[in-house]
């Protein structure tokens, strides 16, 4: 006998709770808006922020305070110590740096160790250094990952559901456009003062405004769950004080891709019940659909979490931001996926017009009603 997580005639009323589930995002969503803009904020790991972090091993556990109070004298600017693993003898240490070498910066670490705590003595080993110009270019560079790859979804989305490739094609376009002659005049009569960031935020909105008058009700909705994926993760991260390195924009990637998923696979079903119930009302629809994908969402759910768990706890310290990123992202990717992504198509009226784009007309054979 097979081993069946979810009952095949399952029906549990996930649309009729939605708006439990849109307070709780709204809830969220506030929560982690105030932490990272109002609160402690992200944590930019060196990767974006610039500066130096190296991984240091002392013979003996040391106290953080004790560590901290033996350094400050030294010239170390912006120093911040973080306990790395569970001895109590392996610490991460972040400072600014300015134009000194990989070499002399290891030298100046070492001399400041070595005075310290020359009764405790400490190796290093992991330097990295990032000056502050790399790290502006990697923070523009991830901040535009994550733009094109919602544009091009949104753009895929449109075509894949909506049959309206063109028109996001042009949405694409234009916003392409705007976003690139809004960053030149920054750079050239501006000074700059317009950062990526402003621009994103400006491009996404536009992206949802767009979308919204043009009725592309499926891109909309999933673009609202991406960033609402996105938007939580980053404010858990906050929370816990993790550092936003190229770890965690690789897992926020692979965060968007996965809830993407999760998201296509409800709106195919959705799109096969609206063809062949075209008589049901659209509520009823959502919730079949949700309903008849549910033991493929908890089965790929579960076993994700399952290996992310396993990163986050064996992984060691290396992984330890990534897998903690995708653990909580794939626990908000798929809460959205039924709870956002498909009521929002609901909150934004029928599908009609998807319906009369996607039924084939009928094949008449010549002749058969005594025409030829």
């Amino acid at each position: 006998m097979a081993l069946q997580f979810v009952k095949d005639n399952v029906n549990i009323d996930f649309i009729g709770k939605r708006r439990l589930g849109f307070l709780l995002s709204a809830a969220l969503i506030v929560m982690s808006l105030v932490v990272m803009l109002a609160g402690s904020g992200l944590r930019m790991g060196i990767d974006f922020a610039g500066g130096v972090i190296a991984q240091v091993h002392f013979k003996d556990a040391i106290a953080d305070e004790a560590l901290k109070k033996g350094l400050e004298k030294y010239d170390l600017a912006g120093l911040s110590i973080q306990s790395f693993g569970d001895t109590g003898k392996d610490y991460l240490l972040r400072f600014s740096s300015g134009t000194e070498s990989s070499v002399s910066l290891r030298t100046r670490i070492e001399d400041s160790l070595r005075k310290g705590f020359a009764e405790n003595p400490a190796t290093i080993e992991r330097l990295e250094v990032v000056g502050p110009k790399v790290g502006k270019d990697l923070t523009e560079k991830g901040l535009n990952a994550l733009f094109y790859a919602i544009l091009i979804i949104a753009v895929y989305i449109s075509g894949r559901f909506e049959q309206r490739w063109m028109a996001g094609a042009a949405m694409a376009a234009c916003l392409w456009g705007g976003t690139y002659v809004l960053g030149q005049v920054s750079t050239h009569f501006l000074a700059g003062s317009v950062g990526t960031g402003a621009l994103v935020c400006f491009a996404l909105g536009v992206t949802l405004v767009v979308c919204f008058l043009m009725r592309l009700n499926f891109a909309l909705g999933a673009i609202v769950c991406l960033m609402h994926d996105v938007c939580i993760s980053l404010g858990v991260l906050a929370v816990m004080g993790v550092d936003v390195d190229l770890n965690v924009l690789a897992a926020i990637l692979t965060i968007i891709g996965y809830s993407l998923n999760d998201t296509i696979i409800v709106y195919d079903r959705l799109r096969e019940n609206l063809r062949t119930h075209q008589d049901k009302p659209l509520d009823f629809l959502i919730n079949r659909s949700i309903n008849q994908t549910l033991a493929r969402t908890v089965l790929t759910s579960g076993t994700t979490i399952m290996a992310t768990l396993a990163l986050f706890i064996l992984g060691g310290g290396v992984i330890h931001s990534f897998a903690l990123t995708m653990l909580v992202g794939v626990v908000i990717g798929t809460y959205s996926s039924i709870y956002v992504a498909s009521p929002i198509l609901l909150a934004l009226g029928s599908t009609e017009f998807y319906v009369r784009v996607a039924q084939k007309p009928e094949y008449e054979k010549p002749g058969e009603h005594g025409i030829v």
